[in-house]
């Protein structure tokens, strides 16, 4: 009985440990961009965001979901996702905008938390399907896939521009209300058929040919979907009005 109930107390902490894997990982980010080591600090906010992933899925699995750990996983963020990345973009880019970078790498920590505070506060009258907003761990992880894919810090400053412009989309994009698939609906415990394997197998390969381009694709269809469901979403609902009625004149009765 006392080795279950130390069981339970281990699983019950596992998520935890997760989230403090990921906080951990968000702070050597931050050090590895002061020392104006982007090619590591990028991976880095990659690997924590896999991190955030798992820890709530496990405390799903496990029934160990509490508020204590909802509080810790948004401190968490916070770093990892929110000053981690800003501070990426601005020693990568913005600085050579000085006049606007770093208001836009500011703007861009600000809507992050922004959106962590409406996502604890919605997280129980809101379709579980979606999230409202661009998801903070979704933004970091497409500004540290465009560092990762060109690490070097760029020369010309219509670069450094096109960096700017992409920081405050994202930021913008997480305090909007465009909608994006959470993927909770994901059952770990329902056996897979066949042709899920092949499509994780497939998935695998694309990363091994070459993570920087794969992983720069996924995080740009994935930023773009809340755009492109909306329009969708708003092309069918135009195709489905019904067509105006068009008055007639009664005949009148002959005399």
């Amino acid at each position: 009985m006392r080795r279950a109930r130390n069981f339970r107390r281990g699983v019950a902490i596992l998520p935890s440990l997760f989230t403090t894997g990921n906080l951990f990982l968000g702070f050597w980010a931050i050090g590895k961009t002061l020392d104006g080591d982007y090619a590591l600090a990028a991976p880095l906010i990659g690997f924590a965001v896999i991190l955030d992933m798992l820890d709530g899925r496990i405390a799903r699995l496990t029934g160990t979901q509490s508020a204590f750990g909802a509080e810790l996983d948004s401190l968490a963020d916070t770093v990892s996702f929110g000053v981690a990345p800003a501070l990426l973009a601005y020693g990568w880019a913005l600085h050579s905008v000085p006049r606007a970078g770093w208001p836009a790498a500011f703007l861009f920590l600000v809507c992050g938390v922004l959106r962590l505070a409406r996502f604890n506060v919605q997280k129980n009258v809101v379709d579980s399907r979606f999230f409202v907003g661009l998801p903070i761990p979704a933004a970091a992880a497409q500004l540290a896939a465009v560092v990762l894919f060109a690490p070097e810090a760029p020369s010309q400053r219509w670069v450094a521009v096109l960096a700017l412009a992409l920081v405050v989309t994202l930021a913008l994009l997480m305090v909007g209300t465009f909608r994006y698939h959470s993927f909770k609906g994901v059952d770990l415990r329902r056996r897979r058929r066949s042709i899920s394997v092949l499509g994780i197998a497939i998935v695998f390969l694309l990363v091994a040919l070459d993570p920087k381009v794969f992983l720069l694709v996924v995080t740009v269809l994935y930023t773009l979907s809340g755009p492109a469901l909306y329009l969708l979403g708003l092309a069918r609902r135009r195709g489905a009005e019904p067509e105006p009625a068009v008055a007639t004149e009664e005949p009148q009765a002959a005399p």
